[in-house]
């Protein structure tokens, strides 16, 4: 059994709907510890606007998401609003007592048949299928809330700026097209060579614009 690799993700983020079922299909030994967070945090933690807060990169974001699932074979339908609140959501993934089998429903729930995710009544039908009944009990529960917020303050800790992003022994590996990347290294830490290294300390040529 190979090491299991810590995966930060949001169901907000169609690219870590992806990412999950690119790993469930076609690497089946990629042992996955899934960790929910929610991306909104990490984007003021950052100090970054979500890509669907640009225009013309919310537009170019959802062409390329949509491409991207065409040419793996992945179905992707979009839910009837985007952005929306995901909290519910990442709190019935921790909830759930199968955390596997839930983050598998939540994103066909949202993403492959393209249902709303933003309140208890939108995901009652999920929350059964899983076993719980009293969905607006089980997400209010304060060992689901501090396991969300801890994900979340690990995740700043250790400097991850979007989702999804796995994280291999101590590298964090960003993004739905990085997967490949990230399992070169995990089976070769040489593939951050030389010049990968290099590049890490290129210093930047013009003073970074502070946002307005």
């Amino acid at each position: 059994m190979s090491e299991s690799l810590d995966w930060y993700f949001d169901v907000i983020s169609p690219f870590a709907y992806l990412q999950w079922r690119r790993l469930r299909r076609d690497h089946a030994d990629v042992a996955l510890n899934p960790k929910p967070i929610l991306f909104a945090a990490i984007l003021n933690h950052v100090g970054q606007l979500g890509p669907a807060e640009i225009p013309q990169k919310r537009r170019h974001t959802y062409r390329i998401v949509l491409w991207q699932a065409r040419q793996a074979g992945i179905p992707l339908v979009f839910p009837p609003a985007h952005p929306f609140n995901p909290l519910p959501a990442l709190r019935l993934c921790l909830a759930a007592p199968d955390r596997m089998a839930a983050i598998d429903a939540m994103f066909a729930h949202i993403w492959e048949h393209g249902r709303a995710a933003d309140s208890i009544e939108a995901l009652a039908d999920v929350a059964r299928s899983l076993g719980i009944e009293d969905l607006a009990a089980a997400i209010a529960r304060d060992e689901v809330k501090r396991e969300l917020l801890a994900n979340g303050e690990e995740a700043m800790r250790l400097g991850v700026f979007g989702v999804p992003t796995l994280k291999v022994r101590d590298e964090l590996f960003w993004g739905n097209d990085a997967t490949e990347l990230a399992l070169a290294y995990r089976d070769d830490e040489n593939t951050l060579d030389a010049e990968m290294r290099r590049v890490d300390a290129i210093p930047e040529a013009v003073q970074r614009r502070k946002p307005a």
